[in-house]
């Protein structure tokens, strides 16, 4: 339910709403306009009948249903377009267009230094790179996990890049929270939601990649469970779903950006890397993604693609990733954004 408050409401009113809608046992979440304060409970709905009969408080103007089942992550509590920090200057849902980039995997600390070091120069605000990676071979390179972190940390020293990094179980969390500005939630985790909820409680941006099979409401249930534990700084990443066209790994949905525009008050990312599994279609989609509206790119990127150890083919050489950052400033321009 959303409780609107009268305008000019008084302090007093506004935290007797609170106080009741927490004896209720649902959690408040005030939005505090310059004129009216909305309160959105969420909670079990069978208590809806209860909150009905706020509308007789004082200082309340009415009480309003939310239709949507993502309650948090919709439109009807929030109206406005979340901005999400990650540090000082990096900010998504703003004017300007945040660049994640790095490889797949951490390989050493040359070259994380080396790849940071080069995005860095091209205009990139945020280094990526695996530490722990999920792997659909379990005999494959599977990171190199804490001393990964280590080396990120270090490539942000250097840089002063900050981090964005995968999370892939509950039992990490909290070491990762410690290295990472952004935790990364994998589409293989979009649905592991005793993840979700360790995440929720944590106090660092979460990037949620979508699922690859899963639907735009699904994907917004995951946002859900992250912000129900209080945790409301979530950003969407479209990576492509898979489909029955093979030309690509799998079909970047750019209309995802449209619909969420429209479903959501978060941020969205358009990851053209994962989606097309080809360094030759990434600029295209790059540009694409900016133009649908995108409030951020991810891209791989590794000194030597040939030699990585995981996603050679699908990652862009220092040298292509400035001239696709070159084109992606004058697209951005173009719709009165910037990168």
């Amino acid at each position: 339910m959303i409780i609107v408050m009268q305008k000019g409401a008084s302090k007093r009113d506004i935290e007797n709403i609170e106080k009741e809608i927490e004896n209720f046992g649902y959690k408040v979440h005030p939005i505090y306009g310059t004129e009216r304060t909305v309160i959105g409970a969420i909670g079990d709905e069978r208590g809806k009948a209860r909150l009905q009969a706020l509308e007789t408080s004082p200082g309340v103007e009415n009480v309003i249903p939310i239709l949507k089942p993502y309650k948090l992550a919709g439109k009807e509590l929030r109206k406005e377009k979340t901005q999400i920090e990650v540090v000082p200057g990096v900010i998504f849902g703003g004017k300007k267009i945040q660049v994640i980039a790095g490889p797949c995997s951490v390989e050493s600390l040359d070259q994380i230094c080396e790849t940071a070091e080069a995005i860095k120069k091209s205009g990139a605000t945020i280094l990526r790179g695996g530490a722990y990676k999920p792997r659909t071979s379990p005999y494959s390179f599977q990171g190199l996990e804490k001393e990964g972190l280590e080396m990120l940390l270090e490539a942000k020293k250097r840089t002063g890049l900050p981090i964005d990094t995968e999370v892939m179980k509950e039992s990490v969390v909290n070491l990762v929270s410690e290295y990472a500005d952004i935790i990364q939630i994998g589409t293989r985790n979009m649905q592991n939601f005793d993840l979700l909820k360790a995440v929720g409680m944590s106090d660092k941006p979460v990037l949620l990649k979508r699922g690859l099979a899963n639907s735009i409401k699904e994907w917004l249930m995951s946002a859900e469970y992250i912000m129900a534990q209080g945790n409301l700084n979530v950003i969407l990443c479209e990576r492509g779903i898979r489909t029955f066209e093979t030309s690509t790994r799998n079909t970047l949905d750019l209309s995802a950006v449209s619909v969420l525009k429209k479903e959501t008050h978060l941020p969205v990312v358009v990851d053209p890397s994962h989606a097309t599994g080809h360094w030759d279609y990434i600029e295209d989609m790059s540009l694409a993604a900016i133009a649908a509206g995108a409030d951020g790119l991810m891209i791989e990127v590794h000194p030597n693609p040939h030699e990585a150890w995981s996603d050679g083919s699908q990652s862009l050489t220092p040298p292509k990733f400035d001239s696709l950052m070159k084109k992606a400033k004058k697209v951005a321009e173009a719709i009165g954004r910037e990168i």
